[in-house]
């Protein structure tokens, strides 16, 4: 049985202190085991505040890194690139102040930057990634907390869009796995169960929720297929749901969500906890 998280976004963005005391006891109110809490901004919540509250309420921690307009490690200058790398170093910090075993997200470029490459301009771009990602992953290993690179679907970036092409860069790094997204999965993917498969001791978080980015098991998925391949990838961290909510304007055009995607944001991470939970009592595979 994977620990199940729950990300704030489900219901608020950016999270702040606020956000952070009403919902880390609704979080464990609901029975979830881990929540996952994003730094959209250094500052935003007191990580203080935020270990104490998740300690109080007895909920694991799981961080998630923003890669927000002029954060970039590749194609940008000598000074955006330091202040990505410091920007990443202290989300290491802040996640190794939770207990939170990996900093997950799109470690790379921007959300939505995107541009053409030719296979030799991907190749640079990537040595160029490896290059500025170096001083992070090092940072990484000194904090004992592992940075989970996240691939991203094509409208969202250029660079590392498959389970593959995430692994080939990283390749060597030290203190580095994969994030595993199944609503990003789901586009880019043509057999999911075989990429999670692929990445068999490298996965460091994994993200679920609907194709549709709604309540998991409303939807296509064959989940006991792919909680079958995410066991037999030897992950055994939790299964954090991902979610947006389109009622803050920021969010809803950032994630692209134009209708609600379910009944209530509440009904969304509730149904979505008890169908996980079902399935998961159920033998694997079945």
């Amino acid at each position: 049985m994977h620990p199940i998280g729950v990300n704030t976004w489900v219901w608020t963005s950016p999270l702040d202190g606020k956000g952070l005391r009403e919902l880390v006891p609704a979080i464990a109110s609901a029975g979830f085991d881990v929540a996952e809490l994003p730094v959209e901004n250094l500052g935003d919540w007191d990580p203080a505040e935020a270990a104490e509250l998740l300690a109080d309420h007895g909920l694991g921690a799981s961080l998630v890194l923003v890669m927000s307009e002029g954060r970039e490690l590749v194609r940008a200058d000598a000074a955006t690139v330091a202040a990505t790398q410091d920007y990443l170093r202290r989300c290491l910090d802040i996640a190794a102040s939770l207990g939170a075993p990996a900093l997950a997200g799109p470690a790379y470029t921007s959300v939505g930057r995107t541009w053409r490459m030719t296979e030799r301009e991907r190749a640079e771009c990537v040595r160029e990634w490896r290059d500025n990602i170096g001083p992070v992953v090092e940072h990484a290993a000194d904090a004992g907390v592992v940075l989970a690179v996240e691939p991203l679907n094509r409208y969202e970036t250029s660079l590392f869009n498959t389970v593959d092409q995430t692994l080939r860069a990283m390749d060597g790094l030290p203190g580095c796995g994969i994030a595993l997204d199944l609503y990003h999965q789901n586009i880019e993917e043509r057999d999911i169960a075989s990429a999670i498969r692929s990445a068999h001791g490298r996965i460091a978080h994994v993200q679920v929720c609907a194709n549709d980015r709604g309540t998991p098991g409303r939807d296509h998925f064959d989940w006991p297929h792919l909680l079958a391949a995410i066991a037999d990838a030897n992950y055994l961290g939790s299964l954090c749901i991902e979610s947006f909510t389109s009622h803050n304007d920021s969010i809803a055009t950032a994630a692209s969500i134009w209708r609600p995607l379910a009944t209530s944001q509440d009904a969304l991470a509730v149904d979505g906890l008890a169908f996980l939970k079902e399935v998961m009592s159920q033998p694997l595979g079945s």
